[in-house]
């Protein structure tokens, strides 16, 4: 998983595998979903991202089961 903000265009691009894509949905306006051809989430862009969330507070936390 990987996590990329781009700053100039306020764009966060959130990666989950390197599956090739085979469709895209818009959620909203500012919000597109690529999945694989099984429907697994590939990835996952967010314009305007300022808007949706604090980017500047971005944490990843691994929780024991």
């Amino acid at each position: 998983m990987q996590a990329k903000y781009f700053s100039d265009t306020d764009t966060l691009l959130l990666t989950f595998s390197d599956n090739d894509v085979e469709d895209s949905f818009d959620i909203n306006e500012d919000v597109l979903v690529e999945v694989d051809d099984q429907g697994r989430v590939v990835s996952m862009t967010i314009e305007h991202a300022q808007r949706q969330t604090n980017v500047n507070a971005f944490t990843f936390e691994r929780v024991a089961v």
